[in-house]
């Protein structure tokens, strides 16, 4: 999701990859960006099922028992910006770089030059990018990634695409037979709307022991697997060498690789941040990470490398950019209440901030002599949707994205384009002398 600091930092983005939702009373954010696009039916701001922790208690006569105090999280250890600058993990200092190191974005790149996989943020809309691959398998059209990486839902995806085409079948299921209760419940923390534990155990499922041993294989030949996440601390992003962390193996690393997947797409405020333990010096403390999402919708280069004015070529020999999100406008006379009013503006910007990184990543691949290849969810997709991560809807969208992975041309060398002004009414509409 966005995530631009327009909220005055996270809170707002926080929302960007996330519709409203409903329990009883309490409104509650969902996930990502699960903005409709127009002439598709807009996604409900209200109403889903989820996880609860039961009605409230009764005190006597039937009146609502006392409210129980939030409960109070520890204080956390202080640190200073050189420490957590300097900061490494314990036992796996090749674990990660800062998104802006241009050195060690460098020294992390595959050794020999492929093709690189870009794989964007959307929450359930994820569903499009998981069928597309799929799609891109069964036809025989899927080559082997020098690179994948992921942002936000792109990041819970690519470690499945980069361990290769046998792990098709847990990709498909990761986007067709989940539903809001398997990614969170409803009720506050201290540090969010709603608790991401069900999704935490999701992860804990999906990310085994045989997968990590997959991907640490594929490191070793070569191939990258990069996710990224935001340092709230710093206000830095971070990315995560996940192929690297996979190649120490050991529950050490397996815990790492998940938490860094929960981290990545810990919506500010929506979901609980990940405490992160690092070293710097001798002295150790825990870093506050969310959503990767903060820094950009994808991520190819460090921005200072993606900016016109440098000169840096990307050592890839293909650049494919799997969007994940709608890019069509969703029209939709917005309630007078502040959750429907902040989805709608986020939702808004998330586009457009998707459509600038689009443009400056086919103008650093110009400048690279890279072919630039980009996939979005058509714009004449329209199945409704009953609510975050609906299986219906999710469902619909992979059978699309599967279908264009296998179809003659699954992405385009242009850029998506433009949504259309609504066409204006005609004079009997205007009037209303059709009543």
């Amino acid at each position: 999701m966005s995530m631009l600091k327009q909220w005055t930092a996270c809170a707002i983005a926080a929302l960007m990859s996330a519709p409203l939702v409903v329990s009883g009373p309490q409104m509650v954010p969902a996930l990502a960006q699960d903005v409709s696009a127009p002439g598709r039916p807009s996604h409900p701001r209200v109403a889903i099922e989820t996880r609860t922790k039961g009605p409230p208690a009764l005190g006597k006569k039937g009146a609502p028992a006392p409210a129980i105090p939030e409960p109070q999280l520890p204080p956390r250890a202080p640190f200073t910006a050189a420490e957590d600058a300097a900061a490494v993990i314990p036992g796996m200092p090749d674990a990660r770089f800062w998104a802006d190191s241009e050195i060690d974005f460098k020294n992390a790149l595959p050794p020999q030059a492929g093709p690189w996989l870009i794989l964007s943020s959307g929450g359930a809309d994820g569903a499009f990018g998981a069928g597309l691959l799929n799609g891109l398998s069964a036809a025989g059209k899927r080559p082997g990634y020098a690179l994948v990486s992921g942002v936000s839902t792109g990041a819970l995806m690519a470690p499945f695409v980069f361990a290769g085409p046998r792990y098709d079948d847990a990709l498909r299921d990761a986007y067709t037979k989940v539903r809001a209760a398997d990614i969170f419940e409803a009720g506050r923390t201290p540090e969010s709307f709603v608790d991401s534990w069900p999704l935490k155990e999701l992860i804990a499922k999906r990310i085994t022991p045989e997968i990590l041993a997959d991907i640490a294989a594929e490191h070793r030949r070569g191939r990258r697997l990069f996710v990224v996440s935001t340092d709230l601390d710093s206000e830095r992003f971070v990315v995560w060498n996940l192929g690297a962390i996979a190649a120490h193996g050991g529950q050490d690393a397996l815990d790492l690789f998940r938490s860094v997947l929960l981290a990545s797409s810990a919506i500010p405020g929506a979901f609980p941040p990940v405490l992160i333990n690092v070293e710097a010096n001798g002295k150790r403390f825990a870093e506050m990470h969310a959503d990767g999402g903060l820094g950009g919708q994808f991520f190819v280069a460090p921005p200072s490398l993606m900016q016109s004015t440098s000169d840096y070529r990307l050592p890839a020999t293909e650049l494919y950019v799997v969007v994940n999100t709608g890019l069509e406008r969703d029209f939709t006379v917005v309630d007078r209440f502040v959750p429907n009013i902040l989805t709608q503006s986020v939702g808004a910007a998330v586009k457009v901030d998707t459509r600038l990184m689009l443009d400056r990543s086919l103008v650093v691949a110009k400048r690279s002599g890279v072919p630039f290849n980009v996939a979005a969810i058509p714009p004449s997709f329209s199945a409704p949707s009953r609510g975050a991560f609906d299986p219906e809807y999710m469902g619909a969208l992979y059978k699309v994205g599967y279908d264009t992975g296998r179809g003659a041309t699954p992405f385009s060398s242009d850029l998506p384009p433009e949504p259309h002004a609504p066409a204006p009414p005609s004079q009997i509409e205007r009037t209303g002398e059709n009543q």
